[in-house]
């Protein structure tokens, strides 16, 4: 991950929490459902890693939300 993005990791993680917990989701069932690790989904959601789009649109099918509500950046 090129570090001038890492803000945008930051929030792209903190989104996809939001909603895993709206949905009454842990880690570990998204994860599941997504096919990756929990630890992988950790490291997402607190933007220790580059996400690959195919992994934030499974993401977004799973938790049933268009990807635009992931990138939707509350400042």
């Amino acid at each position: 991950m090129q570090e001038q993005q890492r803000e945008k990791y930051k929030y792209l993680g903190l989104n996809i929490a939001y909603y895993r917990r709206e949905k009454g989701l842990s880690q570990s069932q998204l994860a599941e459902m997504v096919d990756i690790s929990r630890t992988h989904m950790s490291r997402i959601e607190t933007a220790d890693c580059a996400v690959s789009l195919d992994v934030v649109f499974e993401i977004c099918d799973v938790l049933k939300i268009k990807p635009s509500k992931l990138f939707d950046f509350r400042d």
